[in-house]
């Protein structure tokens, strides 16, 4: 689908034109639709009156002229934010793709715009959220005989079409992209997404977008200590990747030796365990179905980074993903096993079905010894638990440094990647002290397990900022997300919005802890 900026005074009913109403509007006051032709018109004036405006009406007007007019109910003005705006502009798409509609129209004026909200925001905000909603991934699937619905174009009216607006829809286009590139790599079965082949992804996004991409082997691995690596992918014919990303952005006329060894780089690490059957402590069946979507915060990570690369946002990022599948054979590890990080630290084995936190400590492991971040954020499909504290909506927020907490979950509402914040002080580390190692993979109770899994990570960020994002409760769409089932693709939008906020972010690091 491509998607266009026109301007108002160039309307035509070419396309399927989509009209929000809100339940307490007077019909009088319906939202300014282009100049009708007097049969149009007649006919349009008596289809209103069935118009309601509640949340969730829809309803198609075809005109006597051949044009469309799909009126969308959007509930109380009152309750009208950007979030409800994000999903009318789904929605829009759905109506299209379910009408097999190939060309559509919104207007974007003041008769639609959330409080305190601009026409770029606007732009930006439509065109992410149509895109998203466009996305379905039928790779496997027979086509049907008349074909996928096709959506060949979306027209965005506006008041005038400046520099400034062709900008945001570069940039939503961009990065809705990568979102949609992140879910497709997810909803890939697990036979088809190994850890080889993870790498392979990100060396590819890499080559599109001009970042570098390293994927160690196993012996690499091994030689560089990771012991929770190798021991969690000991069961597996599949061997390990270690997938290290950098991007430095290069300005103009600058070259490379600009950038200093000195500058920190953010740090984004992404859980990629390709497909988690449990290992020897195994998942019931109706608990692994979905485990080939356990790497979709390594998938997000690689694609934060091509949309980040491609739009040349003025910083400095590595990403890092230890890429394992977690099977059950005579070589697995076991509970009991303790195993070396590169830290030195030992992880006690108390349960092999907690295997992502024992990859990610040998990741935060590497980039407190070899990168010196500025902040590290992980992001992983750790806990059933933070499903259980947050439902389906809000991803898990923990950092070490609370002072944070505000702006992080800010960059959420600002992104649309909802984050919501948990503790992870220090008055939890006793609950994932081992008996015989020095930090336990499970926490010693079945309570607050999100929190246990984020402490455990904690150990390994050796007081360095750092967050984690867990994002199991929304690895999958739920019906209210008004997108295709599946994956979801969360994290893409945060990260690359937390990197455009980066200097804010770090300069109340700096001031916090000089």
């Amino acid at each position: 689908m491509i998607i266009e900026l026109k301007k108002i005074n160039a309307f035509s009913f070419a396309e399927a034109f989509a009209v929000g109403v809100f339940e307490d509007t007077p019909k009088s006051e319906l939202p300014s639709l282009p100049k009708l032709s007097k049969q149009d018109g007649h006919y349009l004036n008596g289809f209103t009156a069935s118009v309601n405006g509640e949340t969730g009406e829809t309803k198609i007007a075809y005109l006597p002229s051949g044009a469309k007019i799909i009126f969308l109910g959007l509930g109380k003005k009152a309750d009208w934010s950007v979030r409800s705006y994000a999903l009318f502009a789904r929605k829009t798409v759905q109506m299209l793709k379910s009408n097999r509609f190939e060309a559509g129209a919104l207007m974007l004026n003041n008769d639609i715009l959330p409080a305190n909200e601009n026409l770029l925001h606007l732009i930006k905000l439509t065109a992410e959220n149509a895109l998203l909603a466009e996305f379905d991934f039928n790779q496997y699937k027979e086509s049907p005989p008349k074909g996928w619905p096709i959506i060949k174009s979306l027209a965005l009216y506006v008041p005038s079409i400046t520099k400034l607006a062709s900008a945001a829809l570069r940039e939503a286009t961009t990065i809705a992209t990568a979102v949609n590139e992140t879910r497709k790599l997810v909803n890939t079965p697990g036979g088809d997404m190994t850890p080889s082949k993870l790498a392979g992804a990100a060396v590819r996004a890499g080559k599109e977008n001009g970042f570098t991409v390293e994927a160690l082997d196993e012996n690499e691995i091994q030689a560089l200590g990771m012991g929770g690596v190798m021991g969690v992918s000991k069961g597996s014919s599949e061997r390990p990747r270690f997938i290290i990303m950098k991007y430095n952005h290069k300005r103009p006329g600058r070259k490379s030796s600009h950038y200093k060894k000195t500058i920190k780089p953010l740090v984004f690490i992404g859980k990629g365990v390709t497909f988690d059957t449990g290992g020897l402590n195994i998942k019931g069946d109706e608990h692994m179905y979905e485990m080939h979507m356990d790497m979709s915060g390594g998938a997000a990570v690689i694609f934060a980074i091509s949309a980040i690369a491609a739009l040349k946002l003025p910083v400095s990022i590595v990403g890092l993903v230890p890429a394992v599948e977690n099977m059950p054979s005579g070589q697995s590890y076991r509970p009991g096993d303790i195993l070396k990080t590169i830290t030195g630290k030992t992880i006690e084995v108390l349960n092999t079905d907690a295997e992502g936190r024992v990859i990610l400590a040998d990741a935060l492991g590497y980039a407190v010894k070899f990168l010196d971040p500025a902040l590290m954020v992980d992001v992983a499909t750790l806990t059933g638990a933070a499903m259980v504290a947050l439902g389906q909506r809000f991803a898990g927020l923990f950092t070490n440094r609370p002072g944070l907490e505000t702006e992080l979950r800010r960059i959420g509402e600002e992104s649309g990647d909802y984050v919501w914040p948990l503790p992870a002080s220090n008055d939890y580390d006793e609950e994932i002290k081992g008996t015989f190692g020095d930090v336990a993979n499970l926490g010693k109770t079945r309570y607050g397990g999100a929190t246990t899994g984020a402490v455990f990570l904690k150990q390994f960020a050796d007081n360095k900022p750092w967050v984690h994002l867990d994002i199991a409760p929304v690895m999958t769409t739920i019906d209210s997300d008004l997108l295709a089932k599946g994956a979801k693709g969360f994290g893409v939008r945060y990260l690359v919005e937390l990197a455009k906020e980066s200097a804010k972010l770090i300069s109340q690091l700096d001031k916090k802890h000089p």
